[in-house]
This record gives C-alpha cells, sequence and structure tokens, in this order.
C-alpha cells in the first residue's frame, strides 16, 4: 500500500513524521524542550509587546507546516494527504503537484501570520504549527478537479460529493474564524490554502503549462488516469517471498 503512493505525496508524509518524532524527542529533555518553539509560526511582535518566545522568524513559513501539535493532529492531516494529494499528484505530476503544495503552504502561512499580528494588539497570542494550510489546498483542488468523486467527510462517517466537502470546509473555515477565538485552530490558515489554491488553479487555466496538467485538458486527464491505473497494478503485482 505505502509503495503505491506517489513520490512527492509519500515524501511530504515522511517528513511530516520524521519532523514529529523529532519534536518529541526535543520535548523529553529540559534543555532542548524549547528548540522547536523556533521552529513554529510566530506571529510579528512589535517592540512595545514582550512575549516568551523568539517571535516571528521567516523560515517558519515553511517550518511551521511540517510540525504537529499531537499525534491526532499528525494523522489527520497525512490522512487528507493520502486521500486527496496521491490523486492530485497523479493527475497533475510530480512537478506541478509540488509547486501547488508549498505555494498553499506558504500563502496560507502569510494569511495566518496576518492575523496573528493584527491579535497582538487585542492582548492574544498565537503560535501556529500543521500542514492543515496545504491540506486544505489539497481539498480545494480535489473538489475543483474531481466535483462528483465520492470522499468521506472526516471525523464524521458520513459520504459527499468533493464538492459539497468542500463548500462545507470553506464555509466552516470562514464561520469559525470570524466568530469564535481561542479554539487552538488556525482557521485563516485553513481558508488561506484554499484560497491560494483557488488562485493558482485559476491562473493554470487562464494560461495552462505546455505540458499540459493544468486541470482543464481531456489529455492530460486521460494521462494521469493512465499513471495511476499503472500504479496500482504495479501495486497488485507485489508478491510475499518466503
Amino acid at each position: 500500500m505505502f509503495s503505491s503512493i506517489p513520490s512527492i505525496t509519500r515524501r511530504l508524509l515522511i517528513a511530516n513524521v520524521v519532523v514529529f518524532v523529532l519534536q518529541s524527542l526535543l520535548g523529553l529533555s529540559e534543555s532542548t524542550h524549547a528548540w522547536p518553539s523556533w521552529f513554529e509560526l510566530w506571529p510579528w511582535v512589535p517592540s512595545q509587546f514582550v512575549v516568551d518566545g523568539p517571535g516571528f522568524m521567516p523560515w517558519q513559513l515553511l517550518t511551521s507546516g511540517f510540525m504537529h501539535g499531537n499525534i491526532g493532529h499528525l494523522v489527520f492531516n497525512m490522512l487528507a494527504l493520502v486521500m486527496f494529494g496521491a490523486s492530485l499528484e497523479y493527475h497533475w505530476g510530480a512537478r506541478r503537484y509540488a509547486i501547488y503544495y508549498f505555494v498553499c503552504l506558504i500563502g496560507s502561512a502569510l494569511l495566518q501570520l496576518l492575523f496573528a499580528s493584527i491579535a497582538i494588539y487585542e492582548g492574544q497570542l498565537y503560535v501556529t504549527l500543521g500542514a492543515s494550510g496545504a491540506i486544505y489546498g489539497l481539498l480545494l483542488a480535489y473538489g475543483m478537479l474531481f466535483p462528483n468523486r465520492r470522499v468521506t467527510l472526516l471525523p464524521f462517517p458520513i459520504v459527499l460529493k468533493a464538492r459539497t466537502l468542500v463548500i462545507i470546509y470553506a464555509l466552516a473555515s470562514v464561520f469559525y474564524g470570524v466568530f469564535t477565538t481561542g479554539t487552538g485552530v488556525a482557521h485563516f490558515a485553513h481558508l488561506g490554502g484554499m484560497i491560494v489554491g483557488w488562485m493558482v488553479i485559476r491562473y493554470w487555466r487562464k494560461y495552462p503549462p505546455k505540458n499540459g496538467g493544468g486541470g482543464n485538458s481531456d489529455a492530460a486527464r486521460r494521462d494521469a488516469r493512465m499513471r495511476e491505473l499503472r500504479e496500482r497494478r504495479k501495486a497488485s503485482k507485489l508478491r510475499v517471498v518466503k
């Protein structure tokens, strides 16, 4: 099963798990437990405020997307990564999929940084970590490219069309981001991943890449489907050797 996951999705999965293990190990020692905070996403803190932490560093826009708060947070995101990311990588190819993922990751971090920095003036300090911004970008792309596919509304055992699932998650992110505080969930990061993802897909559809894969080419879809079928056939031929 693991070998059937396409290369970029598989590497992202491994990277997130490895970083979580390192976080956990560093947290076991008094001398190292504060190190991970340098890689979480901190708000930009004006000089008149004092916070117990490193504050914003540019690399946090990337590194925070590979860190998670607990095992449940990690499992939920990695399950969604495989569910949605694998199909998108088969459809777009590795290079375009990787570009999309990291653009959504950094774009969502920038929007979260903006709102977290504003919240400082209201006496609220938000430190963000997790791949959820990029994952929501993948969900948005999946709903746009495969709107009628049936998917499960995590964590509930409810099966919906992908397009309906995207609408539900988008509305939930807007509602909770605007009307709730102190939930411990970066709703604006989720929304940022979707907004940036939508912008990228719209750009690719308006200016399709020369080699296809912009999300609206029948030939590209056929090629992606053939790649997916070949990978599944390859996985089904695996044998156990004693």
